[in-house]
């Protein structure tokens, strides 16, 4: 009976740390598209086109939003698995985010947009970054 009973306490703990993992995590993807789109609000009121040469037209600034939506819904399910099955999820949480972070700075040094566009572009998926990653880092982390 202790077993299951150690169990039964185990996914309750699980279950609590997962709630507030997704809630800090919504609230996290909330920030970011927001951010990230007052950014790209603010950097094209600067001058920056936002122009990709192979579809000719700018990316709107909604479509900042659900993109980042969309990234930062795959990193809370990143997060999520790596809570279930790491030992140190926090710690494999930041390196796999940084990893692919520097991973998604790619596609815009590649995609042969003027400089302008091209600096915003990166710094557009830093700062969604930069709202992610500690938000869900520290909701990896042990209760104390």
């Amino acid at each position: 009976m202790d077993s299951t009973q150690d169990t039964a306490v185990g996914r309750t703990g699980y279950g609590h740390r997962l709630g507030r993992l997704v809630g800090t995590g919504l609230v996290a993807t909330v920030a970011a598209m927001v951010a990230t789109t007052l950014a790209a609000a603010l950097a094209r009121a600067l001058g920056v086109g936002f122009e990709i040469p192979d579809g000719g037209e700018a990316i709107p600034l909604p479509g900042f939003a659900s993109v980042t939506g969309l990234f930062c819904v795959v990193g809370i399910v990143i997060a999520a698995a790596l809570l279930r099955w790491s030992a140190r999820p926090a710690r494999r949480f930041v390196q796999t985010a940084v990893t692919l972070t520097v991973i998604s700075l790619v596609p815009p040094l590649l995609a042969g947009a003027d400089a302008a566009t091209t600096a915003a572009l990166v710094g557009l998926h830093l700062v969604a970054a930069a709202v992610m990653i500690p938000s869900l880092a520290r909701s990896l982390r042990r209760p104390t």
